[in-house]
């Protein structure tokens, strides 16, 4: 491990515990870091937005893409102060981080009643088993979407 690499990682973490203690929000922080530089950091803001999304690393990810102008986050680093829950860690492949850096496991957060197990469980369910029903309708019709996708000669692929 680097100092800078070390020094990211406290501040993931010292974000995370500021929110706590400010009354802002969860124990959560995250630090975007791109060429040796913070380009970005976030906090979980579910509380105070009133938003399920807003947690760190979403957060940050937003901010890191607003900067760069882009939606491609492929030579950031992402160093966060707890393993990412599924939302994040799907948010951080979709962003093409390169690599993700995380203090506390999920098996911690669930210790203090932030437990995101059930979210791997119910991804891997059939659809007719889930929690939330999941039911196909107008698929014809909904197909009308990709295949305006399909023929658009000016898509931005991602």
């Amino acid at each position: 491990m680097s100092d800078g690499q070390q020094q990211f990682m406290e501040q993931a973490i010292a974000l995370a515990t500021e929110n706590v203690v400010s009354g802002r929000g969860g124990p959560f922080g995250a630090v975007i870091v791109k060429d040796g530089q913070v380009l970005a950091t976030g906090v979980n803001h579910v509380t105070d937005w009133n938003d399920p999304t807003a947690h760190a690393e979403v957060v940050a990810i937003r901010e890191a893409c607003k900067k760069l102008g882009t939606f491609w986050l492929k030579d950031c680093d992402v160093y966060t102060s707890c393993e990412p829950c599924p939302m994040c860690l799907t948010a951080i492949y979709w962003s093409h981080c390169r690599t993700i850096y995380y203090g506390n496991s999920a098996a911690d957060a669930a210790k203090i009643g932030f437990d995101d197990s059930f979210l791997y469980d119910e991804v891997r369910s059939p659809h007719h088993q889930r929690k939330i029903p999941m039911r196909k309708m107008l698929a014809e019709k909904a197909w009308e979407s990709f295949a305006a996708w399909e023929a658009n000669p000016n898509k931005i692929e991602y």
